[in-house]
C-alpha cells in the first residue's frame, strides 16, 4: 500500500504596523479609524498609568500581590474593541485590564480585587464579564460553558477567553479547546503568549515551535499575531469573533507579546530574564509603536501628549481614591451573598451570634471545657 498524506498545515503570522510605526495600508484597510487609534492608545495610556501606581500602591502596603499589564495593552485593546460591549462575553485571566474596562468594568474593580475586598469580582449588572481567573486555565471551560449557552438559546453572541502560554499546558485547556471544537460553540480562545509562564520559558514547558498550533488538533482555525500591533489584534480578533457569531464555531489566537514587568510584584524577574531581552522587547513597546504611526500622520504632538499624561494621572487618581474610600463591608454580607433565597436555621444562628454553631452554641463540646488548674 503507498504511502499518503491525510493531513497538512500552516500557521500565519499576521503584523500590520511594525514597530517603526510603518502601517501596511492594504491589510489595515477596513479595520480601525484613525479615530478609534487615537481613542484606543489614550486607553492604553491610561491604563499603562494605572499599572505604575498599582505597582506603588503594593510597594507602600496599601495593596495586595499585583501583576501588571505593562506590555501587553495592545492585545487586550485590539480584542476587547473588537467584541461588541452588552452583546458578548469576555472571560479574563489577570492581565486583560484594557479590555475589561472598554466593556464597562469600573476601573477601581481591579484594585478593590487586589485589595482582597471581594466586592472587587461582584460585576455590575449588565456589565458581560466574568470576574478575574487567578487559577490558571479554569476559565477556558467557564467560556466553553457560556459560548454552548449561547449556540442553544440561538443567541448571536461570542464569549472571548483570554490565557496565557503557560495555561495552555493544564488538562482545563484540552478539555476546553475539544468541548468547544466537538460542540462547535461560539468561543474565541485568546492567549497572550508573553514568552515566561512566571520564571519558566515557552521554549522550555513545550516543544511546539509556536501555541497556534495546538488549535490544529482540535480542528480549529487558527492563526498567530503580533501581539504589539494594535491593528492584527483588532483583525485577528474581529474576524474570529464574526466568524463564530455567524455560525462558524470556535478558534484560536495567539497573540505574541511579552510582560516588561515581573509576573507579579512578589516576583523577581531579574533572577531568570536576560537584561537584553527585556530589552529588545522594550523596544516593541505597543504604546511606543503607536506614538509613532500617529505622529507620522500629524495626529498626535507633544503637546497633546503632556496633557494626555496629566489626565491619565488625574484619571488614576480619583480610580485610587475611590478604591480606597470604599466604605467598611458589613459582616451580613458573608451570609447576604453566599445563599440565594432563605438562609437555614443553621446559619441563621451563625448570622445573629457571629460564631459558628459548633463554638458559639455549643461550648461543652469535647475540647471547649475550661482548662483545669494544675494541682
Amino acid at each position: 500500500m503507498p504511502i499518503k498524506t491525510v493531513y497538512n498545515a500552516q500557521i500565519e503570522h499576521l503584523q500590520i504596523l511594525d514597530e517603526t510605526g510603518k502601517l501596511d495600508d492594504k491589510l489595515a484597510k477596513d479595520t480601525l479609524t484613525d479615530e478609534q487609534v487615537s481613542y484606543l492608545y489614550e486607553q492604553m495610556t491610561v491604563c499603562r498609568q494605572l499599572d505604575e501606581v498599582a505597582f506603588r500602591l503594593q510597594r507602600s502596603g496599601r495593596m495586595g500581590t499585583y501583576p501588571q499589564n505593562k506590555g501587553q495593552e495592545a492585545a487586550a485593546a485590539g480584542s476587547g474593541f473588537a467584541a461588541k460591549k452588552g452583546v458578548d462575553f469576555l472571560v479574563p485571566c489577570y492581565r486583560e485590564n484594557l479590555a475589561l474596562f472598554l466593556h464597562g468594568l469600573p476601573m477601581h474593580y481591579v484594585l478593590l480585587h487586589w485589595m482582597g475586598d471581594e466586592r472587587g469580582n461582584q460585576i455590575p449588572e449588565g456589565v458581560n464579564i466574568t470576574p478575574i481567573s487567578i487559577p490558571i486555565g479554569t476559565q477556558m471551560l467557564h467560556a466553553t460553558g457560556i459560548a454552548w449557552a449561547f449556540k442553544l438559546r440561538k443567541e448571536p453572541r461570542v464569549a472571548v477567553t483570554y490565557f496565557g502560554d503557560g495555561a495552555t499546558s493544564e488538562g482545563d485547556f484540552h478539555e476546553a479547546m475539544n468541548f468547544a471544537s466537538v460542540l462547535q460553540v461560539p468561543c474565541v480562545f485568546f492567549c497572550q503568549n508573553n514568552h515566561w509562564a512566571i520564571s519558566v520559558p515557552r521554549e522550555i514547558q513545550m516543544n511546539s515551535e509556536t501555541v497556534a498550533q495546538k488549535a490544529i488538533a482540535y480542528g480549529m482555525p487558527t492563526i498567530q499575531v503580533d501581539g504589539n500591533d494594535l491593528f492584527a489584534v483588532y483583525k485577528a480578533s474581529r474576524d474570529a469573533i464574526e466568524r463564530a457569531r455567524s455560525g462558524g464555531g470556535p478558534s484560536f489566537i495567539e497573540a505574541v507579546t511579552y510582560r516588561l514587568g515581573d509576573h507579579t510584584t512578589a516576583d523577581d524577574a531579574r533572577r531568570y530574564r536576560d537584561q537584553k531581552e527585556v530589552e529588545m522587547w522594550a523596544a516593541r513597546d505597543p504604546l511606543v509603536r503607536l506614538r509613532k504611526y500617529l505622529e507620522k500622520k500629524d495626529l498626535w504632538s507633544e503637546d497633546r501628549q503632556k496633557r494626555l499624561e496629566e489626565r491619565a494621572k488625574a484619571i488614576v487618581q480619583e480610580v485610587v481614591k475611590t478604591a480606597e474610600g470604599i466604605e467598611k463591608p458589613a459582616t451580613d454580607d458573608i451570609f447576604d451573598y453566599t445563599f440565594a433565597g432563605e438562609l437555614p436555621a443553621e446559619l441563621q444562628r451563625q448570622k445573629a451570634t457571629m460564631r459558628t454553631s459548633s463554638l458559639g452554641q455549643r461550648p461543652e463540646q469535647v475540647g471547649l471545657h475550661a482548662v483545669p488548674e494544675r494541682a
